[in-house]
């Protein structure tokens, strides 16, 4: 059957729509570096311009990653299940990874974007859990298998308590907590890369035939595809850091409510889109992209991030990361977790809830943020 389809070269490549866009979003960022270098003073409008094309390059780049590496891992005879946990995951992540890795590496010129990673990370996960996830759910029901469940959504939820218990404990993230975390990661990808066969036939009970479509590129375009992607990826969250950062201080909002927030909800635009198209065809692709990249930031991402720099949470950001971020996502995960096992099922009322929550989030932040609320 695949011989049948016709594989498209570097030539086709060059007038693919995504990288023509992507070249278009680097070029106009560019642009814009060059008028804020010329300006003497610092123009909001112009750094505000910056950090929303940054931000759409780094979503458009990491779309480009995942197509390639998804070919790649298809062309290798992957089965599609094993590529969503894994290659999707990781691909759809890559931004929060870039991200907090640019952070973590500036951390010691400002001890605040400690602050910004760790808010992005939480923020991440719970972002995915209430706000996509509930609009996923309500766009489409879905049905939910117990090995889900019992694998995958155990371990999401347990990722999640580990780096809350290290960040709970002295309010930092050791180096050696970090390449814990790394490493419980790498053992969770090798079981599922050694399982995979058994993992495949489990699927086949649910369905006749599981999605394994052709590659339409060469291997050459697949590997031009991870190159290019990756390294627009790296610029642009580098650019995101730095201009979310000057947004922060001149508008005199907190590192940690930048980084759950916007940050947050614009690093996983990608698992918003993949998880919204694959529901329509495969919903265990749709959960598993979500939750699969909830397990991937709390361990892989941050665990990059501390393995570059210790992350200590500042004094200034100590209570809204640890009394408001972290109890949310933890109630994120716990209520996901719940309403799925309900009849193995995720009502579309179910996910207004998830909604719900994550509006409810806001208004604490924004509670908190005007002195209402007040801890200590």
């Amino acid at each position: 059957m695949e011989s049948d389809q016709k594989v498209m070269g570097i030539p086709q490549l060059v007038h693919f729509q995504t990288l023509i866009t992507t070249g278009a979003l680097f070029l106009g960022l560019i642009g814009l570096k060059v008028i804020s270098a010329e300006l003497s003073a610092n123009n909001i409008a112009v750094t505000l311009s910056i950090a929303i094309l940054a931000l759409f390059l780094l979503i458009f780049s990491a779309d480009f990653f995942i197509e390639g590496a998804k070919g790649l891992a298809r062309r290798g005879g992957l089965p599609e299940v094993v590529i969503g946990l894994t290659i999707v995951s990781i691909g759809t992540s890559l931004p929060e990874i870039l991200v907090t890795s640019s952070a973590a590496n500036t951390i010691g010129s400002d001890p605040a974007l400690a602050d910004f990673a760790i808010g992005g990370i939480l923020g991440s996960v719970f972002v995915q859990i209430t706000l996509i996830m509930g609009i996923v759910v309500v766009n489409r029901g879905l049905k939910i298998r117990e090995s889900w469940l019992k694998r995958d959504g155990q371990i999401m939820l347990l990722s999640v308590l580990i780096l809350s218990f290290f960040l709970i404990t002295e309010g930092t993230l050791q180096q050696w907590e970090a390449g814990i975390l790394v490493t419980l990661y790498v053992v969770y990808i090798t079981w599922l890369l050694t399982n995979r066969k058994e993992i495949q036939a489990e699927e086949l009970k649910y369905v006749e035939s599981t999605e394994t479509h052709g590659s339409s590129w060469s291997t050459t375009a697949y590997i031009v595809m991870v190159i290019v992607g990756l390294s627009f990826a790296v610029f642009a969250a580098e650019q995101l850091v730095n201009y979310a950062q000057l947004i922060a201080s001149d508008l005199g909002v907190p590192e940690a409510v930048v980084g759950t927030t916007v940050s947050g909800i614009g690093t996983s635009l990608p698992e918003l889109t993949i998880a919204l198209m694959a529901a329509r065809r495969s919903q265990g692709v749709a959960i598993g992209t979500l939750i699969g990249s909830n397990i991937t930031d709390p361990l892989l991402s941050i665990g990059i991030a501390g393995l570059i720099h210790p992350l200590v949470i500042t004094a200034g950001g100590y209570d809204l990361i640890i009394y408001i971020i972290m109890p949310f996502t933890v109630i994120g995960c716990l209520s996901a977790l719940l309403m799925m096992r309900t009849a193995y099922e995720f009502r579309k009322w179910e996910g207004w809830i998830m909604i719900s929550i994550y509006v409810a989030f806001l208004i604490s932040l924004e509670l908190y943020r005007r002195g209402i609320i007040v801890f200590g």
